[in-house]
């Protein structure tokens, strides 16, 4: 039974006898003889070959590495060495050992000498374990098994699952705070004055949305957009996007020591992957000189000018966004629809949301194949470094392209766009489009909305039916031949070990990315739920529900669907924390710009504290914000228009009303404009500042690492100690 348990199956097409890839593959499995593994070989439509490692070789690690291993996975009939490891040494050895013409095996799988080559499957307690408990539908809301997804699968893959598991048990909590806040802004704030002024302002006449044979419009028209803007922009989300930036702080210092835990029970606490690597290159070849560590000035300046260009290119695309919003808000106020014309500019904004996933979705491929360049000009000394450099380029990338748009909206929308009569257009044509004079706010409402609903319906449906697909078709085209000879003649045995691995080979392959991509997809969805959260409130909600999803969606991808991964050793999420905690960050700048600049929050309670009827003429009967609409809107008289504009029919009155703070005869900005733009900036030093010093409390009050962990680790050296020094006394009797 042992002996037929082998590490690896590599895959190869039929060859010509003599042909150069024959030869090539020959000379490959020679260098495997040489090291003393045995080669298995089983001829189907294709070449299955199977190798397993000499016991010497994991002799060699465990005399090398005495530590890592001694407190045991599931221990195999091979010396007590847990499979993961034993896998991850032999497709290190795999993937290093360098045949006579210098090839090694990544250089024959271009050549198609061999077609794939993998680890197995195995028909083992643990795997049928998780087959029935973790990777399955039923199990959405259990706890997951993270001590057996790292005997199967190793440390990453369980530090991952164990990482998703810890953030969705807070988001939770997020959730509800963030459920709650947009309840009450249903309920509480509907009737907030601001929005009844907006829906009683009948006589109140707007400037035209665009330049030719657009109508003057009332301002009560829009009165719908004014409660679902309110019900966004009240006094509650300014609490949560507080609360937000705190919330990120304490997951990651929670998580520090949820894994601290974890790792120390793995014996890993202490674990140098630099020497792990060391003793493996040593087991593969003893004449082994490590690669130096350098560094080249003039390398690092390319790669960050190539760098800066991919990131002008994104913003590129941004700007894309933006003129074609523009465009389309000026083709559909000319549309035959009444619909399209009355709902033009929210009809712009959602059609450039559907886009602006498009683009994320083309962009995350062209992303991908510019960071890998990237990381080869840069040429890292060892496979983690390279993972490394590619995490924070390909990182730096997609948030990039997921959220250039979202910050033009945010911040830009509505406030480079001028004023009638001196309008900024792009291409001297058309001009850029304006803010609702309820607010920005629901625009990025609507933007996130839309995004995060497609990523999470669309690509969870795409991620999980592309590879149920693929293994579909692929076990359809690898059925084996039926035998027609079967007349009473005796069948030939059929080889234990070809159906395990014909069924192994029908999975979809995995490659030294397929962990990444999941870790990058809910880093990025970490960075929707925290930094815009101010905009939008149900995020989070969002986010635990498709977490949950994700989890099962995972496991069953990576137990039925895909080739066993080749376990990794690690004791942390690595440079993902480092990303994580520049995201909380970012979502303390994000937060407080939401809130002072698109917000009308600070608008209104300047108004409130410094011109409302309640500070002019000491009225407390009276709401407060009341007055605010007719103070926020500027007077422009129709004359001044630019004279190839054709507004459609003018109003009885010889002006009309537009959002912004200008005096009527020069359009020049008023004293409130400054007044609010000072009130802007003191609340985001503010808010900045509140909020990066809470997060610092945050992390002093909550220790990285538990103190039963540091007590563990000091009851060890002590004990260590008392050993070494019982070997010492008896030394010293006369």
């Amino acid at each position: 039974q042992d002996e037929e348990k082998w590490d690896f199956v590599l895959v190869s097409n039929i060859h010509e006898v003599g042909s150069e890839k024959e030869i090539k593959r020959k000379k490959f499995l020679d260098e495997l003889s040489k090291k003393g593994f045995t080669i298995k070989k089983i001829e189907d439509k294709k070449l299955f070959y199977g190798v397993r490692a000499p016991k010497q070789i994991f002799q060699k690690y465990q005399r090398l590495l005495r530590n890592p291993d001694s407190r045991l996975q599931s221990p195999s009939a091979h010396h007590d060495i847990p499979v993961t490891t034993r896998i991850r040494i032999v497709n290190f050895i795999l993937q290093n050992t360098t045949t006579p013409d210098l090839e090694k095996l990544h250089d024959l799988i271009k050549q198609k000498v061999f077609e794939a080559t993998f680890p197995l499957h195995e028909k083992e307690e643990v795997r049928e374990f998780l087959e029935e408990k973790w990777a399955r539908w039923r199990d959405i809301f259990c706890q997951q098994p993270i001590e057996k997804i790292r005997c199967y699968f190793g440390e990453k893959v369980a530090l991952y699952f164990a990482w998703l598991g810890w953030y969705t048990y807070l988001l939770g909590v997020a959730a509800v705070f963030g459920l709650v806040v947009f309840v009450a802004g249903i309920t509480i704030f509907n009737s907030s004055q601001v929005s009844k002024e907006i829906c009683e302002a009948s006589n109140t006449i707007m400037c035209p949305l665009c330049d030719q044979k657009c109508p003057f419009w009332l301002l009560s028209d829009t009165c719908t957009y004014a409660k679902v803007t309110h019900m966004i922009d009240n006094e509650g989300t300014v609490l949560f996007a507080m609360f937000m930036a705190i919330w990120a702080t304490v997951f990651l210092e929670l998580w520090k020591r949820q894994r601290a835990t974890v790792v120390t029970d793995w014996d890993l606490y202490r674990w140098d992957e630099e020497e792990e690597e060391l003793a493996m290159e040593l087991i593969n070849n003893l004449q082994h000189e490590p690669r130096q560590y350098q560094h080249s000035y003039f390398r690092s300046t390319i790669i960050l000018l190539l760098v800066l260009v991919m990131i002008a290119v994104l913003i590129g695309i941004a700007h894309a966004l933006v003129i074609y919003r523009v465009i389309a808000t000026a083709l559909f106020t000319q549309s035959n629809s009444e619909f399209l014309r009355e709902q033009a500019n929210t009809m712009a904004v959602m059609t450039g949301a559907v886009l602006h996933y498009i683009t994320i979705v083309i962009m995350t491929k062209v992303n991908r194949h510019v960071a890998l360049y990237l990381c080869d000009l840069e040429k890292p000394r060892t496979f983690s470094q390279r993972e490394n450099n590619f995490t924070v380029k390909i990182f730096t990338f997609q948030f990039f392209t997921n959220f250039s748009s979202l910050i033009y909206i945010a911040f830009f929308l509505g406030r480079i766009n001028g004023h009638p009569g001196n309008y900024v257009r792009i291409a001297g044509k058309w001009r850029l489009e304006e803010c609702h004079p309820s607010g920005c706010i629901t625009d990025l409402f609507i933007q996130m909305a839309i995004i995060m609903l497609l990523k999470q319906t669309i690509s969870n449906v795409m991620e999980y039916l592309i590879p149920w697909i693929a293994h579909k078709l692929r076990k359809k085209q690898q059925r084996p031949k039926k035998r027609c000879m079967m007349l009473g003649e005796e069948e030939e045995a059929e080889d234990p070990c070809k159906k395990q691995w014909l069924s192994n080979y029908q999975l979809n392959e995995v490659n030294i990315f397929s962990l990444f991509d999941e870790f990058l997809e809910m880093v990025i969805q970490y960075s929707f739920t925290t930094i815009f959260v101010a905009a939008f409130p149900l995020a989070p909600l969002l986010a635990f529900f498709n977490n949950l999803f994700e989890i099962r969606l995972d496991a069953i991808k990576m137990m039925r669907l895909r080739r066993r991964m080749v376990p990794r050793k690690a004791n942390d999420i690595g440079i993902w924390l480092q990303v994580l905690e520049a995201i909380g960050i970012l979502a303390v700048i994000g937060n407080g710009l939401v809130i002072a600049i698109t917000s009308d929050f600070i608008p209104v309670q300047v108004y409130k504290y410094t011109y409302s009827p309640c500070m002019t003429e000491n009225n407390t009967g009276v709401d407060c914000s009341t007055g605010y609409i007719n103070y926020s809107l500027s007077v422009f008289r129709i004359q001044d228009f630019e004279p190839y504009t054709e507004p459609g029919l003018a109003p009885t009155g010889l002006c009309c009303r537009y959002r912004d703070y200008r005096n009527a005869d020069d359009y020049s900005y008023t004293v409130q404009f400054w007044h609010i733009f000072a009130a802007r900036l003191a609340f985001l030093i503010l808010f900045e500042h509140v909020a990066l010093c809470v997060k610092l409390i945050a992390a002093w009050y909550v220790p990285d690492v538990p103190q039963s962990v540091k007590n563990q680790f000091l009851d060890r050296k002590h004990s260590n100690l008392r050993k070494e020094l019982r070997w010492v006394m008896p030394q010293r009797v006369p």
